[in-house]
């Protein structure tokens, strides 16, 4: 049974924490305590209505004030799928989280309150989705029944948003009118939009095409850990462990080693206590190469056919996650998959207003800041660009002074 990983956006009050608790709720997918904590909850709607969003309003200070904050994972599965969503924030000041929970998801949800239509946020979710490269994308116009379920209201709101999603070049689009606090459309199709003849949210996520998500025939394994146990069971045992980002390495595939650039060929593959045929993306396994390569930590294994580009000057979007300014005069940490390297930012390009996606020219960048720059890193990098592969064209900044995590790059090109 495979698995979609999917994450809600939407403004403040537009009803994330509740359509996800709708869909946890009506899947019958709450454990017996959780159930009886949100039946003797004092928080209820105001109709009497249980309040779902309790589901996932985790931190005492989203209870107390009924806004998302930090992200909250939750987990459940159907006969047809297993499912992890990522419930993110919608303020601007929580954009660090929203990217966050978005990073590894293969669909967007976003929100849009069938009252307010495309409003600022809409355009800065949306945005932050085109960013992080999610290829497909769920509209649900939530609250339809605020607007007597008006299918008028529904088709502006759609005309409206093609304008947007035409800017952002996103492609595959979905539009689903739903209400989270009653119910329609969410699990089963509701009786009260008898105009829409589409399916229900729960019927599409089953049946979205998971294997188009990531196709990506770049074969790229990041060492991790050179495997030699030097017992006298195992005493010529020489492995490469790591996780398989991309593609598909099969025995006997041609591959290189980078950055000291060697050839070799795949021998053998362990998995725990396994020998397979081929290791495919996302599998942890332990490659045995034909010949001996000196390999360490923070290399890479590759298709020799399909190599990555090769560079210490790179071009990346860059979002910052901390409170403390980049600083352009320090070095920073950038970890690219498990390759670790000193790195200066050396020249901001621009920065966004996700509100309004004007870019301009700045000296700075602050906390939930997104633009372009350069970096300039101590040792080459072997990437794609992000576009081609999220898995090997993304890296993080981290604050040597503070160990924090301060920067989210997405790479976009090697600069000659």
């Amino acid at each position: 049974m495979n698995i979609l990983k999917f994450f809600t956006a939407g403004s403040v009050d537009d009803g994330k924490s509740t359509l996800i608790g709708r869909l946890l709720y009506d899947t019958d997918s709450i454990l017996a305590d959780q159930l009886e904590a949100l039946q003797s909850s004092n928080r209820k709607n105001d109709d009497g209505s249980i309040d779902l969003a309790i589901l996932t309003d985790g931190l005492r200070a989203e209870r107390e004030q009924g806004i998302t904050i930090d992200v909250a994972y939750k987990y459940f599965q159907t006969e047809k799928r297993k499912f992890i969503i990522a419930d993110t924030p919608g303020h601007i000041q929580y954009t660090r989280n929203m990217v966050t929970g978005a990073s590894t998801a293969n669909l967007a949800i976003i929100l849009i309150d069938a009252r307010n239509g495309v409003v600022e946020q809409t355009i800065r979710h949306s945005y932050i989705v085109s960013l992080l490269g999610i290829k497909h994308v769920v509209v649900c116009i939530n609250k339809m029944d605020m607007v007597d379920y008006s299918e008028t209201v529904y088709s502006s709101i759609i005309e409206k948003y093609k304008i947007l999603a035409q800017q952002l070049k996103l492609a595959d689009i979905t539009y689903i009118p739903v209400s989270a606090l009653k119910g329609d459309n969410v699990v089963q199709a509701s009786e009260n939009m008898d105009w829409y003849e589409g399916e229900s949210l729960l019927h599409f996520l089953e049946k979205v095409d998971t294997d188009s998500l990531d196709k990506s025939q770049l074969a790229r394994m990041p060492v991790q850990w050179v495997v030699r146990p030097q017992t006298e069971e195992l005493h010529d045992y020489r492995g490469y462990a790591g996780r398989v980002l991309s593609g598909t390495f099969n025995i006997n595939d041609k591959v290189t080693v980078l950055p000291s650039g060697a050839s070799s060929t795949v021998e053998k593959i362990d998995f725990f206590d396994q020998t397979l045929d081929a290791a495919h993306a996302g599998q942890s396994v332990i490659i045995h190469l034909k010949d001996d390569v000196d390999i360490s930590r923070g290399d890479s294994i590759v298709n020799a056919s399909a190599l990555p580009q090769e560079s210490k000057l790179i071009e990346a979007d860059l979002c910052w996650m901390d409170t403390r300014a980049l600083d352009t005069s320090i070095m920073y940490n950038i970890q690219h998959n498990s390759k670790i390297t000193k790195c200066k930012i050396s020249e901001i390009l621009h920065k966004v207003d996700i509100n309004t996606l004007e870019k301009h020219a700045a000296d700075e960048f602050k906390l939930n800041d997104i633009g372009r720059v350069i970096v300039k890193t101590a040792d080459a990098l072997a990437f794609d660009l992000y576009d081609d592969n999220r898995a090997n064209g993304s890296a993080i900044l981290v604050d040597p002074r503070t160990n924090l995590t301060v920067g989210a790059l997405m790479f976009r090109a090697a600069v000659e």
